[in-house]
Order: C-alpha cells, then structure tokens, then sequence
C-alpha cells in the first residue's frame, strides 16, 4: 500500500536529505503525480498500533534507541510524519495520536531552551521523564498481556470432552482377599485402643454371632458398611469372634460382600436367597 512504503521508510536518526523510499534499489525523492492510495490504506495500518504508546515504542525499537535516551528531535519528526498522514485521511482516528504529538512537540521545545544554572546538590528534572515511565510501564503490560495470551485457553487452543456412561454398564470390582485383610486390620487397631485391662472369662459363641450379623443386615435392607457392623468399644477376643462369625457366613455363601471401586469402603448385605429367612439362633 502506498502509505505503509512512504511511512515505513526510514529510521529516527536519518539524515535530512534521506529519499523518501528505494524502488529496486533507486532512491524516490518524491511521490509519484499517479499513485494511488486506497483511502483506507492509513486506517488499516494504524489499528494494527494499540495507541499512540504502541506507536512510539514501534518506532524506538525498529530504531534500536534506548528508551532511556530518547533523542526527541528525530523521534517527534518521525512520528508527526506517520500522524500528519493519518490526519488527512481519519481526523477521528488520529485524535488521541494528536495529543501525543503535541506532548511530543512540548518536550522538544523544554529541551531546546537554555537550560538554568542548577543549585549544588540539585539536578534538573529531565523533561523525558514522564514519556520513559509512559513508555517503561506500557512494555511491561504489553509483555505481560503477551505471555497472558500464550497460556492455553479452553475452545481456542482445545476443546472440553464429555463422556456419558451408563451406570448399569460399571463393573463393580471384586473384593479381594488383601482389601478384606486391610479393612480387618483397621477394625483390629481402633479394638486395640479400647482395650481394656480386665482378666475375665467368657464363652464366646460364633453362631450367635453369626445370628446378630444377619439380624444387623435384615434390618438394614440393603447394604451395610462392614465397619459398622463391629463394635471397637468391645473386648478383642468379641471382635475377632464376631469377624469368624462374618467369614463363617461368607463361606456358607449367605452374605455377600462388595465395593464402589477399589480401595473403597467394603459393604455387606444379604444374598438372595436369604434375604427374607429368619438369623441363625446362637
């Protein structure tokens, strides 16, 4: 486009007397009578700048200046070039480019002035400042809005999947003989911490435990915790009767035993076949 070429040309710090562009390596001191510039061409190039801020730093860093030391002159005739373009064709979209020339214009003309004999022990206030700190703190969040926009987002750089499945279709893993030893040891160490010093004996019947076991699960109509089903207040030796009892209806296949998933609680119930009979009297 024609304005992109006439504007691009060039770096702050180009001598006066530089040619407006090169055409295969000819200078072109001026523009042609005939070339055409589409209308929109300068509003097209200037929304890729975010501001007149981006603007500045594009023309600092293609330089390669230090935005510390700014060389004002050749900056602001550099800017008011790519401004005086835009104005001529969008008034309206170089209103806020308007303002920073302006500032640019009066920054220029504090540093041409002479300046005033500074007291000892003070210094001067450089009238660059406030443009540096402007410039300074506008990188910063445009490099920080930058590594923000690299951070995957979800429906731009990947897409949600969602998987519907049947319950019916879950596979209910079986209880192994190491999930029931590890869910017996709990119950054992919580009997272990009320144990109680007293020397007594006592007749311990597995099938009266194995009656209370199936009245605990007829009342309970479904599925128990296999915690719950024991007592840790109790003595030891009742426990470890009480869990023969539990293994005694296991084995004769009138309880069954089952799991969410693995490592997950351990729960009992009733088999068919004995889930309307009466308990085992003791």
């Amino acid at each position: 486009m024609g304005d992109v070429a006439i504007l691009d040309q060039g770096r702050v710090g180009q001598a006066a007397g530089a040619p407006l562009a090169r055409v295969y390596g000819a200078p072109l001191d001026q523009l042609p009578h005939d070339l055409y510039i589409p209308p929109d061409a300068m509003a097209v190039m200037l929304e890729a700048f975010e501001g007149p801020l981006d603007l500045l730093l594009y023309l600092i860093r293609r330089a390669n200046v230090n935005v510390l030391d700014i060389p004002m002159a050749l900056l602001t005739e550099q800017y008011l070039v790519y401004v005086e373009a835009m104005r001529s064709q969008n008034l309206e979209l170089a209103a806020d480019y308007l303002v920073m020339a302006a500032m640019l214009i009066e920054i220029k003309s504090r540093m041409l002035l002479p300046k005033p004999k500074v007291v000892t022990g003070d210094s001067a206030e450089d009238p660059r400042a406030e443009l540096v700190r402007r410039l300074v703190e506008y990188e910063q969040m445009k490099r920080a809005a930058q590594r923000l926009g690299e951070v995957p987002q979800a429906e731009r750089d990947f897409d949600w999947v969602e998987a519907w499945v049947e319950k019916g279709l879950l596979r209910l893993p079986e209880v192994s003989a190491e999930d029931l030893q590890n869910a017996w040891r709990g119950i054992l160490r919580q009997a272990r911490l009320h144990t109680r010093h007293l020397v007594q004996r006592e007749e311990l019947s597995v099938r009266e435990h194995m009656g209370k076991i199936l009245r605990c699960l007829r009342e309970a109509s479904g599925f128990v915790d296999f915690v719950d089903l024991f007592d840790p207040g109790q003595d030891v030796a009742v426990v470890v009767v009480h869990f023969l009892a539990l293994l005694e209806l296991a084995r004769e296949r009138l309880l069954e035993m089952t799991q969410v998933e693995a490592f997950a609680p351990i729960y009992l119930r009733l088999t068919d076949e004995r889930s309307d009979s009466r308990p085992a009297s003791g």
